[in-house]
Protein backbone atom coordinates (compact mmCIF):
# COMPACT_ATOMS: atom_id res chain seq x y z
CA UNK A 1 0.00 0.00 0.00
CA UNK A 2 0.66 3.55 -0.20
CA UNK A 3 0.55 5.43 3.13
CA UNK A 4 1.06 9.42 2.08
CA UNK A 5 -2.87 9.29 1.29
CA UNK A 6 -4.82 12.12 -0.66
CA UNK A 7 -7.79 12.82 0.81
CA UNK A 8 -10.56 15.07 1.17
CA UNK A 9 -13.38 15.54 3.73
CA UNK A 10 -17.20 16.09 3.43
CA UNK A 11 -17.32 19.77 2.86
CA UNK A 12 -14.53 19.53 0.34
CA UNK A 13 -15.88 21.73 -2.76
CA UNK A 14 -16.22 19.74 -6.47
CA UNK A 15 -13.80 21.87 -7.58
CA UNK A 16 -11.12 21.25 -4.91
CA UNK A 17 -12.04 17.51 -5.47
CA UNK A 18 -11.55 18.32 -9.17
CA UNK A 19 -7.97 20.15 -8.30
CA UNK A 20 -7.03 17.16 -6.09
CA UNK A 21 -7.49 14.54 -8.83
CA UNK A 22 -6.00 16.08 -11.45
CA UNK A 23 -3.16 17.60 -9.93
CA UNK A 24 -2.27 14.34 -8.41
CA UNK A 25 -3.00 12.04 -11.54
CA UNK A 26 -5.24 9.95 -9.49
CA UNK A 27 -8.66 8.46 -10.62
CA UNK A 28 -10.03 8.73 -6.94
CA UNK A 29 -9.69 9.40 -3.13
CA UNK A 30 -10.75 8.76 0.00
CA UNK A 31 -13.55 10.74 2.26
CA UNK A 32 -12.55 10.58 5.71
CA UNK A 33 -14.21 12.13 8.98
CA UNK A 34 -12.67 14.38 12.02
CA UNK A 35 -11.24 11.10 13.45
CA UNK A 36 -9.87 9.97 10.09
CA UNK A 37 -12.12 7.00 9.51
CA UNK A 38 -13.25 6.08 5.89
CA UNK A 39 -17.04 7.11 4.50
CA UNK A 40 -16.86 6.90 1.34
CA UNK A 41 -14.58 7.14 -1.94
CA UNK A 42 -14.90 9.97 -4.28
CA UNK A 43 -13.81 9.08 -8.20
CA UNK A 44 -13.26 10.61 -11.40
CA UNK A 45 -16.42 9.23 -12.58
CA UNK A 46 -18.61 10.34 -9.86
CA UNK A 47 -17.44 13.97 -10.67
CA UNK A 48 -17.61 13.26 -14.53
CA UNK A 49 -21.44 11.79 -13.99
CA UNK A 50 -22.41 14.76 -12.05
CA UNK A 51 -21.40 17.19 -14.58
CA UNK A 52 -22.98 15.21 -17.51
CA UNK A 53 -26.11 15.00 -15.69
CA UNK A 54 -26.42 18.78 -14.76
CA UNK A 55 -25.57 19.37 -18.49
CA UNK A 56 -28.17 17.48 -19.79
CA UNK A 57 -30.57 18.90 -17.11
CA UNK A 58 -29.28 22.62 -18.37
CA UNK A 59 -30.32 22.57 -21.32
CA UNK A 60 -33.72 23.15 -23.61
CA UNK A 61 -36.78 23.49 -22.12
CA UNK A 62 -36.04 22.78 -18.73
CA UNK A 63 -33.59 25.22 -18.62
CA UNK A 64 -36.31 28.07 -19.83
CA UNK A 65 -38.67 26.63 -17.12
CA UNK A 66 -36.09 26.78 -14.74
CA UNK A 67 -35.01 30.24 -15.11
CA UNK A 68 -38.61 31.29 -15.61
CA UNK A 69 -39.48 29.84 -11.98
CA UNK A 70 -36.46 32.36 -10.65
CA UNK A 71 -38.06 35.02 -12.12
CA UNK A 72 -41.64 34.26 -10.35
CA UNK A 73 -39.72 33.75 -7.16
CA UNK A 74 -39.26 36.53 -5.34
CA UNK A 75 -35.91 35.10 -3.08
CA UNK A 76 -34.62 32.13 -5.17
CA UNK A 77 -32.73 29.44 -3.23
CA UNK A 78 -29.66 28.62 -4.34
CA UNK A 79 -28.22 24.82 -5.07
CA UNK A 80 -26.68 23.57 -2.13
CA UNK A 81 -23.01 22.65 -2.95
CA UNK A 82 -21.32 20.19 -4.93
CA UNK A 83 -19.15 18.53 -1.88
CA UNK A 84 -17.20 15.38 -1.13
CA UNK A 85 -19.99 14.28 1.16
CA UNK A 86 -22.94 14.45 -1.57
CA UNK A 87 -20.90 13.04 -4.62
CA UNK A 88 -19.11 10.11 -2.46
CA UNK A 89 -19.98 6.45 -2.84
CA UNK A 90 -20.72 5.20 0.36
CA UNK A 91 -20.01 2.67 2.07
CA UNK A 92 -16.33 2.58 1.23
CA UNK A 93 -15.00 -0.48 0.49
CA UNK A 94 -12.17 -0.83 2.46
CA UNK A 95 -9.12 -3.82 3.28
CA UNK A 96 -6.55 -4.50 6.21
CA UNK A 97 -2.80 -4.66 5.37
CA UNK A 98 -2.96 -7.94 6.52
CA UNK A 99 -5.48 -8.74 3.71
CA UNK A 100 -3.78 -11.17 0.83
CA UNK A 101 -2.69 -9.61 -2.43
CA UNK A 102 -4.86 -12.16 -4.49
CA UNK A 103 -7.84 -11.41 -2.19
CA UNK A 104 -7.39 -7.38 -2.51
CA UNK A 105 -7.12 -8.27 -6.65
CA UNK A 106 -10.79 -10.33 -6.11
CA UNK A 107 -12.67 -7.35 -4.44
CA UNK A 108 -11.41 -4.96 -7.09
CA UNK A 109 -12.34 -6.95 -10.19
CA UNK A 110 -15.69 -7.62 -8.17
CA UNK A 111 -16.27 -4.19 -7.32
CA UNK A 112 -15.35 -2.71 -10.65
CA UNK A 113 -12.46 -0.68 -8.73
CA UNK A 114 -9.04 0.62 -9.09
CA UNK A 115 -8.18 1.16 -5.54
CA UNK A 116 -8.75 0.68 -2.14
CA UNK A 117 -8.29 2.36 1.62
CA UNK A 118 -6.49 0.55 3.89
CA UNK A 119 -7.66 0.84 6.74
CA UNK A 120 -6.96 -0.21 10.54
CA UNK A 121 -8.99 -2.22 13.43
CA UNK A 122 -10.48 1.11 13.91
CA UNK A 123 -10.92 1.85 10.54
CA UNK A 124 -8.94 4.48 10.51
CA UNK A 125 -6.90 5.48 7.24
CA UNK A 126 -3.70 4.49 6.92
CA UNK A 127 -3.04 3.62 3.49
CA UNK A 128 -4.28 3.29 -0.05
CA UNK A 129 -3.50 0.15 -2.50
CA UNK A 130 -4.22 0.56 -6.21
CA UNK A 131 -3.95 -2.39 -9.56
CA UNK A 132 -0.51 -0.49 -10.11
CA UNK A 133 0.37 -1.70 -6.46
CA UNK A 134 -0.86 -5.28 -6.65
CA UNK A 135 1.30 -5.49 -9.56
CA UNK A 136 4.30 -4.66 -8.05
CA UNK A 137 4.16 -7.49 -6.29
CA UNK A 138 4.38 -9.82 -9.12
CA UNK A 139 7.95 -7.69 -9.51
CA UNK A 140 9.83 -9.40 -6.80
CA UNK A 141 12.62 -11.26 -7.36
CA UNK A 142 12.85 -14.97 -7.09
CA UNK A 143 15.29 -15.01 -4.62
CA UNK A 144 12.97 -12.62 -2.27
CA UNK A 145 10.63 -15.12 -3.15
CA UNK A 146 12.50 -18.03 -2.44
CA UNK A 147 13.50 -16.41 0.88
CA UNK A 148 9.89 -16.16 2.05
CA UNK A 149 9.16 -19.52 0.95
CA UNK A 150 11.56 -20.62 3.27
CA UNK A 151 10.56 -18.90 6.31
CA UNK A 152 6.67 -19.70 5.76
CA UNK A 153 7.64 -23.46 5.28
CA UNK A 154 9.81 -23.62 8.61
CA UNK A 155 6.97 -21.40 10.67
CA UNK A 156 5.08 -24.60 9.84
CA UNK A 157 7.24 -26.62 12.37
CA UNK A 158 7.21 -29.36 9.82
CA UNK A 159 10.03 -32.04 9.23
CA UNK A 160 10.94 -30.74 5.89
CA UNK A 161 14.25 -28.29 6.78
CA UNK A 162 17.03 -27.47 4.69
CA UNK A 163 19.05 -31.34 4.94
CA UNK A 164 16.11 -32.96 3.70
CA UNK A 165 14.21 -29.96 1.25
CA UNK A 166 15.15 -27.66 -0.89
CA UNK A 167 12.83 -24.22 -2.65
CA UNK A 168 13.70 -23.04 -5.98
CA UNK A 169 11.98 -20.58 -7.71
CA UNK A 170 11.80 -19.47 -11.08
CA UNK A 171 9.99 -16.44 -13.39
CA UNK A 172 7.44 -17.14 -9.64
CA UNK A 173 7.28 -20.54 -9.98
CA UNK A 174 8.24 -22.30 -6.67
CA UNK A 175 9.39 -25.93 -6.86
CA UNK A 176 9.61 -27.56 -3.43
CA UNK A 177 11.60 -30.75 -3.53
CA UNK A 178 13.38 -33.48 -1.19
CA UNK A 179 12.07 -35.58 1.65
CA UNK A 180 9.39 -35.06 3.56
CA UNK A 181 9.43 -36.35 7.80
CA UNK A 182 6.50 -38.06 8.94
CA UNK A 183 5.01 -34.82 10.77
CA UNK A 184 5.02 -33.51 7.51
CA UNK A 185 1.88 -32.24 6.44
CA UNK A 186 2.70 -31.58 2.20
CA UNK A 187 -0.37 -29.60 1.79
CA UNK A 188 0.01 -26.84 4.35
CA UNK A 189 3.11 -26.49 2.76
CA UNK A 190 2.03 -25.94 -0.65
CA UNK A 191 -0.17 -23.87 0.71
CA UNK A 192 2.17 -21.67 3.07
CA UNK A 193 3.96 -21.46 -0.53
CA UNK A 194 0.95 -20.44 -2.51
CA UNK A 195 0.05 -17.37 0.25
CA UNK A 196 3.90 -15.53 -0.26
CA UNK A 197 3.09 -12.70 -2.24
CA UNK A 198 4.67 -12.94 -6.38
CA UNK A 199 4.16 -16.71 -6.63
CA UNK A 200 2.34 -17.85 -9.67
CA UNK A 201 2.78 -21.63 -9.39
CA UNK A 202 3.88 -24.30 -6.90
CA UNK A 203 5.10 -27.61 -8.24
CA UNK A 204 5.47 -30.11 -4.91
CA UNK A 205 8.44 -32.59 -5.38
CA UNK A 206 8.26 -34.02 -1.98
CA UNK A 207 8.40 -37.94 -1.18
CA UNK A 208 7.34 -39.42 2.12
CA UNK A 209 10.23 -40.45 4.73
CA UNK A 210 9.23 -44.44 5.38
CA UNK A 211 12.14 -44.68 7.31
CA UNK A 212 11.01 -44.31 10.42
CA UNK A 213 7.30 -45.89 9.03
CA UNK A 214 6.43 -48.93 11.56
CA UNK A 215 6.69 -52.00 10.46
CA UNK A 216 4.05 -54.91 11.11
CA UNK A 217 5.35 -58.43 11.72
CA UNK A 218 4.19 -60.96 9.67
CA UNK A 219 1.02 -63.09 11.24
CA UNK A 220 2.25 -66.30 13.35
CA UNK A 221 5.62 -64.61 14.01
Amino acid sequence: MTSEVVQAHPDTSFKELARLLTSHRISGLPVVDDDDKVMGVVSQTDLTRRQAARGRAGSGRDRVLRALRRIARAHPTAPPPLTAGRLMSTPAVTVHPEHRVVDVARIMERRHIDRLPVVDEEDRLIGITTRRDLLRVFLRTDEEIREEVAGAVRSRGSACDADTCTIDVREGIVTIEGVAGPQTDTTALVRAAWRVDGVVGVVNRLTADRRHASSVPPSGA
